[in-house]
């Protein structure tokens, strides 16, 4: 199947959000015709070797501002991921043949999930960033979820989209938290036994 493609800086999950602002003629041309068609565009990490092979399909689900000269504050949100085959520059913006693909492996167990949000909440907390409200299905899949709200490398998050089973992805997710929960108590501990001198 063609799709048109949008290559970000970022990685998209299925299910988390995605605010972008529109500018570029070439991209409000995209948009225009998927709100028209009421269809998906691709978006694929743009990486300084080229782009990612496996990205996420996005829909805009609001138009949050449309300016006089065109450009667009627009609410998109992750849906299907999809594996690059070919791209095709025929038009402004960029399109390709992609195979859409779901899990082939097995669910992580509830409480693989329930010890991922608990360390995730941890790491966010003692790191510093504020953390978005997240509603969890914990009899669900919440890897997608977690890893969009996580600060970590786009190179993880890549690992995390291209992993095709929840089981592996929270297991990667939790290895991540391991590694980094120990430095962050560290630090939050000598903060702790800091006194005035």
């Amino acid at each position: 199947m063609k799709i048109p493609l949008f290559p970000l800086d970022v990685v998209l999950f299925p299910g988390t959000a995605l605010p972008l602002y529109i500018f570029e003629t070439r991209y409000k041309e995209m948009i225009g015709e998927c709100l028209t068609r009421r269809t998906a565009f691709g978006v694929v990490r743009a990486q300084r070797e080229g782009l990612a092979v496996i990205g996420c399909t996005a829909n805009v689900v609001r138009v949050l501002e449309r300016y006089p000269d065109g450009r667009l504050d627009v609410l998109c949100e992750g849906t299907e991921r999809f594996e690059i085959e070919s791209l095709d520059n025929s038009r402004s913006f960029l399109q390709a043949e992609v195979d859409f693909f779901a899990d082939d492996g097995e669910e992580a167990t509830r409480p693989a999930r329930e010890e991922c949000a608990a360390l995730h909440f941890e790491t966010l907390e003692l790191a510093g960033v504020d953390t978005p409200i997240l509603h969890l299905d914990l009899n669900a899949p919440v890897a997608f979820q977690l890893a969009g709200a996580l600060p970590s490398d786009l190179g993880f998050k890549q690992q995390i989209l291209s992993t095709r089973s929840d089981a592996e992805r929270t297991s990667k997710l939790l290895d991540f938290y391991h590694t980094m929960l120990p430095k962050l108590r560290l630090g939050a501990q000598a903060k702790g036994n800091g006194h005035i001198m």
